[in-house]
């Protein structure tokens, strides 16, 4: 009795996404992350079909104009996107596929597969966010501040998302999600034919 979804989460850079997304995979591995097709070369160590699907910007661009993708983006001279195929095949397979993504590239999502399910991730307050950006010391005072801008505009679209979830600590941001997940399996619109399932398993007659 498992039905499928498209999990999806999202934030303001610094809102702890990555590291989130990192402990929560660790911890379940009933969840499989949602693997991007990206026109750039692969690094090291990298393998087709794990880390991304590898293909050419021909290819991609193709995709696109054949409707193949839930999203994409050009960025930094490569284009990165989230095929369709993958994630289909994987919830009909009763599978919970999960997303790491930027605002805009969860919008996109949502204008096509309504039926996914949108998290967004919140710092427990702006201060701590600007604090977070300037601790991991990877981005210059302008980046820094930039960042901190675009993250008061984001903060404009929560109301798009079906959940929030303040990132406190990161293991109490974990279970929340988990939460929503174990509520989100329950939802009587993925199981259409509860009674039958049901029946099914107690070895009725139908």
């Amino acid at each position: 009795m498992s039905a499928g979804f498209l999990l999806v989460l999202s934030g303001p850079s610094g809102s702890g996404k990555g590291t989130v997304s990192e402990k929560l995979m660790a911890k379940n591995d009933n969840i499989i992350f949602s693997t991007s097709v990206t026109t750039r070369t692969p690094r090291p160590g990298e393998v087709n079909g794990e880390n991304y699907f590898f293909t050419t910007i021909e290819d991609f661009e193709q995709m696109v104009e054949e409707d193949e993708l839930l999203e994409y983006a050009f960025v930094h001279t490569n284009y990165y996107g989230t095929p369709k195929k993958f994630v289909f095949d994987e919830i009909e397979k009763g599978e919970i596929v999960f997303l790491e993504i930027d605002v805009q590239g969860a919008l996109q999502i949502k204008e096509k597969y309504k039926e996914a399910v949108f998290i967004f991730l919140l710092p427990p307050t702006m201060d701590e966010l600007k604090f977070r950006l300037i601790k991991r010391d990877t981005e210059s005072e302008e980046e820094i501040n930039t960042r901190f801008r675009n993250a008061f505009k984001e903060l404009d679209f929560v109301g798009e998302y079906d959940y929030f979830v303040v990132n406190n600590t990161v293991d109490d941001a974990v279970a929340d999600i988990e939460n929503i997940i174990a509520a989100e399996k329950l939802r009587v619109k993925r199981h259409k034919d509860i009674k039958k399932e049901i029946m099914a398993e107690k070895g009725e007659e139908l």
